[in-house]
């Protein structure tokens, strides 16, 4: 069974939204080719490219997400939503990552490879 990995990263509130979209795509794209089930909320841009839904509803949204995430892949850049997401993550005990590498090695130490 692959495991659900949650990424996490700056979309509106930081960098350019296109390089941050290709950035979790390339991301997501990675993780499925390691054999990983990522969701990647950043397309969800694409459902309100206008931001008309506050951010609220997209962490009410997300943090279910991450509950259930067997990790968290976090992307660079500075991301109100990615700080809360992390501490959401860390609270439950959730592992957080900082590069696929980590991840990798993490859950292939673990003897839990994907």
């Amino acid at each position: 069974m692959r495991k659900r990995i949650y990424i996490s990263g700056p979309l509106t509130s930081s960098g350019n939204v296109r390089e941050n979209l290709e950035r979790a795509m390339g991301a997501a794209r990675e993780l499925i080719e390691l054999g990983y089930a990522p969701f990647c909320p950043h397309l969800t841009y694409h459902v309100d490219p206008g931001e008309d839904i506050p951010h609220s509803t997209w962490m009410a949204i997300e943090l279910p997400w991450v509950a259930v995430a067997d990790g968290v892949l976090l992307l660079p850049g500075e991301s109100v939503g990615a700080e809360i997401e992390v501490t959401h993550a860390e609270r439950l005990g959730v592992p957080v990552f900082r590069s696929i590498a980590e991840l990798s090695e993490h859950f292939t130490l673990k003897g839990a490879a994907a």
